[in-house]
Formats: C-alpha cells, structure tokens, sequence
C-alpha cells in the first residue's frame, strides 16, 4: 500500500430502512479506512445503533450519533483518531436541526482532519450551514476532507461554499457525470467528498451496482487519496 494512501467513503445510510445486509456488505466490500455516514442514528437507543452499525460495517466509531444529529465517522484499524467534536447548527422552527461531526486523525505519521455533514434541503439554510462548516474548519491546521449529503448539485451556494478553496474529488477525476441520487434514475451529484489541495485524489467513485440499489436510496462515493507528509 501506497504510504500516505486513504480510502475514503462518504454514504446517506436512509436511515437503515432499506436492505440492511446489503447495505452492511457494500461498505465492507468497499474496505474504507473511513467511512463518513449520513443518516445515522440519532435518537432512542442511538448508543447501540450506532455500535451495531459499526459492528456490521467492520469499523470503529470515532464520532458521532445523536450529538451530531446522525452524522457519523467511523474507521478501521489503520486510523488512530487523537481527537474529535460535534457541532449542531441553528434550529430553524419547523425544520429538522442539522450538525456535523469532526475527528483529527493519522495515518502513520501523516494527520488528516475528517468532518461529515447532511445538510437543510432549504437553499437559504444550506448555503448558511456550509459556512457555518467551512468557520467551524478555519482553524484546523491539518489537510481536510469533508464527507457530505449537500442536498444540492454543484451550481448551489452550499456546494460552492464546500468546494471553496478545497478539491471537489469528482471534478479531479474528471466524474462530475457520476449522479448520486435519487437510486432509481439519478439525476443529481448531490453527495461530494472535498479535500485539502495537499491531498491528492487518486481515484474517485460512485458503486452502482444490484447491491448499491438495494442497501439505500443513496449511492456510495469512494475517494482514494493520498494524505501529504
């Protein structure tokens, strides 16, 4: 393995409402070293959810569950996690609240800060809590990857707020045609993976597969990257 290398997924789970066995044998079969959830649990009994999720995913959770309303980033063995932290955004009366989940990591001597985030299917609100993401990142002094449900395409004030100064891994594969969504006649990328300059993308992409279509109503986005000195 290259030194360096990272594997990389970001996945709406639904909720787990679809195929659960299938949706446990994608992620195992795609051997992440991270693997950034959206749509995890996050209320009644969240605490065994999340393990059992993990569990069936091969993985360890670092961060996340109810304190970050559901967003989740676990990792295999490979990843020590030094530190990590949650944050909600503003509640909106009427909407779900929204947060996300942060955890400084390395792999060998080389740090990475992961962050994993679903964010509003309002415009307005989106746009905000992308900014409130990229404030929430300013201070981070290691390479960053984002992992996100954006709720909207790369033309949206949000996406572009993630992507500002940051990589979108799709555009430097050079798959911004890969949709993410909805599973049956995708019509949309609305599911990225963002890094720091100094990561470099290796590979990038989005299983479609007869398992993939039965495990959510998401596809999965894979990035393989390389994390710099």
């Amino acid at each position: 393995m290259t030194e360096g290398a990272l594997r990389v997924l970001t996945y709406n789970v639904h909720g787990q409402r679809d195929d659960r066995a299938a949706l446990a044998e994608v992620v195992r079969a795609v051997a992440a070293d991270v693997v950034i959830v959206q749509e995890g649990p996050r209320r009644f009994g969240w605490r065994n959810r999340t393990a059992n999720l993990a569990r069936a995913f091969g993985a360890v959770l670092a961060v996340g569950g109810l304190p970050s309303l559901g967003n989740l980033i676990l990792t295999d063995m490979r990843v020590h996690v030094h530190r990590t932290w949650v944050t909600r955004f503003p509640l909106v009366p009427g909407r779900h609240m929204r947060g996300a989940a942060f955890a400084e990591c390395s792999v060998g001597r080389r740090r990475f800060t992961v962050a994993g985030t679903h964010l509003s299917l309002d415009a307005a609100e989106r746009a905000s809590q992308a900014e409130l993401l990229r404030a929430a990142l300013a201070a981070v002094e290691t390479p960053v990857v984002i992992g996100a449900d954006v709720n909207e395409t790369s033309g949206g004030a949000a996406w572009r707020t993630l992507a500002d100064g940051l990589t979108d891994a799709a555009v430097a594969a050079d798959a911004t045609d890969r949709c993410t969504f909805p599973l049956h006649g995708p019509t949309g990328r609305i599911d990225g993976i963002f890094t720091d300059p100094r990561i470099e993308v290796a590979r990038y992409d989005v299983v479609d597969t007869p398992l993939t279509r039965r495990a959510s109503d998401h596809f999965p986005v894979i990035a393989d990257l390389i994390i710099p000195e």
